[in-house]
């Protein structure tokens, strides 16, 4: 599961960021083509925080959808999975949006 290495980094990012106050709410935003799992995070959120001050902290995640643009006619196709085709039958497409993971927000007292 790298999604547990992943969310150490968040909490470590965070961390640093809070400068020791107590942080309230933590906002990520990760794209559906990202092959990270929300739901894994926000399990492995819980025990990564245990001992930091972001214990207690209301984790928010924003799914991003998939987009892309397609190579042979410029259209852009909305995707939920990292592979899809054009209208125009090309399967050669770009991805636009939907591959990231991005600390949003980050709410201190």
């Amino acid at each position: 599961m790298h999604e547990l290495g992943i969310t150490q980094n968040i909490v470590a990012i965070v961390s640093e960021q809070a400068q020791g106050g107590k942080v309230q709410r933590v906002v990520l935003e990760i794209g559906k083509l990202s092959a990270i799992l929300p739901e894994a995070i926000k399990f492995c959120f819980d025990i990564c925080t245990q001992g930091t001050v972001l214990v207690g902290a209301i984790l928010e995640i924003r799914e991003i959808p998939g987009l892309a643009r397609c190579r042979e006619c410029s259209a852009e196709i909305p995707l939920d999975k990292p592979f899809g085709i054009c209208s125009c039958g090309s399967v050669q497409l770009d991805f636009i949006a939907g591959e990231e993971l991005k600390i949003k927000e980050i709410e201190i007292e």
